[in-house]
């Protein structure tokens, strides 16, 4: 995400919060989940259902 996105990240526990310019938010590995939490800014805001989506596509492509 570093290098594809410029995103800053860091681990806290089973937590990773990340942010850039427009989004932060957080992923939280659990034993029988991934919750993925996101802050869009104004100028992400419209795109939050793709972004979902791209989520969902990612985590079903490596965790089904």
């Amino acid at each position: 995400m570093r290098e594809k996105f410029g995103v800053s990240a860091q681990w806290q526990g089973d937590t990773l919060g990340f942010s850039r310019p427009g989004v932060s938010g957080s992923i939280t590995v659990e034993r029988d989940a991934i919750q993925v939490k996101a802050d869009l800014g104004l100028m992400l805001a419209p795109l939050k259902g793709m972004l979902e989506q791209e989520i969902r596509r990612k985590l079903d492509e490596h965790f089904a």
